[in-house]
């Protein structure tokens, strides 16, 4: 079994960072209210906000210079003080961040000697597989502007509450199916603070599509589109050869024991394209190894009776699949610790964490 670092739980006072591994849109002048309304909230929490040097440069810079966001991620492990990292949102050209972090012996070592928090969804999925690749669990879950500045009175409480999975002393409860989902909004603009999301009530909590009983593994995985181009290069051939080189992605055998979580974006993916998708997957062997499934909610519920038959068919009746639980690109958003051991019980609706997710508790 691969052994996995934990990191520290973080505690009033601590500094945290946020960086911009993917699309830098931090930085341009329509983000100032989420870059006040997400460093609000971190305060909240006790916790001081740090932006790292590169991270507020904008979307052309950052397009330009992937070496610039790979450096602020070396500074966050260079810098004992900060305790945990926030990715500011996703994007879709994470994977070039990659050589210039794993091709470098001090940042691997740094990422071994002092291991942290690191939070994200979406594109992030590149760094997460990396991070796995190192040994370091890392969380598929809160990132910076759509959850700590979600721009209504206050965090989504479901999300909130998930997000004190990162606190040390925080208690270690299952995850359950939230009762209300959100859709995702059309205008971001400041006029929206404290405008509340359109909320529904959830009619369906999580769905067993297949299998019988509980279930347990190690929690990888991510977003289908990311995982996909890593596999295929479809949107970006690079990318395919960043997966081929540092072998990011695991295959085969590396699945055995595993659940593996998958969920798709915000691009909505019509059902025969998820299909594709998850035929490229399966060619890794992942549904031939693993324990079992987790299917993120769609986000906006769209899709949502067509995937389960796609699902269902691309996947196999080898393995259980739990299906509708909130992580990923739907809103709200709980956190999956990545490496490390839980139990999924239909039955009583709920995933178990074995332990608690993070040190010091």
């Amino acid at each position: 079994m691969k052994e996995i670092l934990k990191p520290a739980g973080l505690r009033p006072g601590d500094r945290v960072a946020v960086v911009s591994l993917s699309k830098g849109i931090l930085g341009e002048e329509f983000c100032r209210h989420d870059l006040h309304l997400g460093a609000t909230r971190l305060n909240e929490f006790g916790l001081m906000p740090e932006f790292m040097p590169n991270s507020l440069q904008g979307v052309d810079y950052l397009a330009e210079h992937p070496e610039a966001r790979a450096a602020d991620l070396k500074r966050t492990f260079q810098d004992d003080a900060i305790r945990g990292i926030f990715c500011a949102i996703g994007g879709d050209d994470t994977y070039r961040t990659v050589p210039y972090l794993m091709d470098d012996p001090e940042f691997v070592q740094l990422v071994m000697a002092h291991p942290k928090v690191f939070s994200g969804f979406s594109d992030t999925t590149v760094n997460h597989l990396m991070f796995w690749r190192l040994g370091l669990s890392t969380f598929y879950g809160p990132n910076f502007i759509n959850d700590l500045a979600e721009l209504g009175t206050e965090m989504l409480p479901y999300t909130m509450n998930a997000f004190g999975k990162f606190l040390a002393g925080f208690p270690n409860r299952p995850i359950e199916s939230s009762p209300v989902w959100y859709e995702e909004r059309t205008d971001f603009s400041e006029s929206q603070i404290d405008v509340s999301r359109i909320d529904h009530p959830e009619t369906h909590g999580y769905e067993l599509l297949q299998g019988e009983g509980s279930f347990s593994g190690a929690l990888l995985g991510g977003c289908t589109e990311t995982i996909c181009d890593l596999l295929t290069g479809n949107r970006h051939p690079e990318a395919k050869e960043v997966n081929e080189k540092y072998h990011l992605f695991p295959e085969g055998e590396e699945w055995d024991g595993k659940i593996c979580f998958l969920e798709t974006s915000e691009e909505k993916p019509e059902p025969s394209l998820l299909a594709k998708e998850l035929d490229a997957i399966a060619k890794t062997g992942v549904f031939d190894h693993a324990a079992g499934v987790l299917i993120g909610k769609p986000q906006d519920e769209v899709y949502y009776e067509e995937y389960k038959a796609v699902y269902q068919e691309k996947i196999g009746s080898r393995l259980p699949i739990l299906y509708n639980v909130n992580f990923g690109h739907a809103y709200p958003r709980t956190v999956l610790a990545i490496g490390q051991q839980a139990v999924v019980d239909p039955q009583k609706r709920e995933i178990r964490y074995l332990e608690p997710v993070v040190k010091g508790i």
